[in-house]
């Protein structure tokens, strides 16, 4: 008998540990509903992926999509295990399509920088029974525009959150994360300075107190002494 029988399945265990603990196991597997189906559809221009380990098959994965060409994923029911005797087989949990289909958008955009889950968030919906994407732009057009109305107003939210952060950072291009400046190039905002690609700026420990100082500037931050080989130092003057 396998070292791995009666092992209580934890959920910190990695996939790999979950799979050897479930082939170790005789199971009974139900029948599956081939008309449980769902269409994920995405416009996000980004590729999402959702990994959930407790269940099988687990993993979701999303092309980035747009607008005029959605992307789409469709799912069947996946399944849990329930143990409930060592000495028994384990017994199959069906989990339905419609289920899984909403926990992986709401899982993906849930706690998102901005996203309420109501009125601004990404572009991510599903509907019911397997679609093409031909399906999508015809069918579920009135979908669209709302959905899309949403990440609009999600990516205004972005965009504003940004310039307040570049403000308040003195302009620390690390404050800005991707999907920041993806919204900003999504509304076409491409005047915001926080989208120009930036370079580390060289710093050299100052002389007078050994802290990190930008070589463009004749005076250190820290303990206020002016470098002398810096050809601004004989032009500064301080107020009496």
């Amino acid at each position: 008998m396998s070292e791995d029988v009666g092992k209580p399945l934890i959920l910190g265990d990695t996939q790999a540990e979950f799979t050897n603990y479930i082939s170790s196991r005789r199971l009974i597997r139900a029948v599956k509903n081939p008309m449980d189906k769902c269409t994920i559809v995405s416009i996000f221009p980004k590729e999402i992926e959702e990994y959930k380990v407790t269940i099988e098959p687990g993993r979701f994965k999303l092309a980035a999509g747009s607008f005029e060409k959605p992307a789409i994923l469709v799912v069947g029911s996946s399944s849990w295990w329930k143990d409930i005797d060592v000495e028994q087989p384990m017994l199959e949990i069906p989990v339905s399509s419609i289920q899984i289909a909403d926990s992986v958008v709401k899982d993906y955009c849930n706690g998102m920088l901005g996203c309420d889950m109501a009125n601004a968030m990404p572009g991510l919906f599903f509907v019911l029974g397997p679609h093409t994407v031909l399906d999508i732009l015809t069918k579920f057009k009135e979908k669209l525009i709302e959905v899309k109305a949403r990440q609009d107003n999600w990516y205004n939210i972005l965009v504003m959150l940004a310039d307040s952060l570049w403000a308040r950072s003195n302009g620390n291009p690390l404050v800005i994360s991707d999907e920041m400046r993806l919204a900003a190039r999504s509304l076409h905002r491409n005047d915001k300075p926080w989208l120009r690609d930036f370079q580390s700026v060289p710093k050299v420990p100052c002389k007078y107190c050994g802290s990190l100082r930008d070589t463009a500037f004749p005076i250190c931050p820290s303990c206020k002494a002016i470098d002398p080989a810096h050809p601004l130092a004989k032009e500064i003057k301080f107020a009496v």
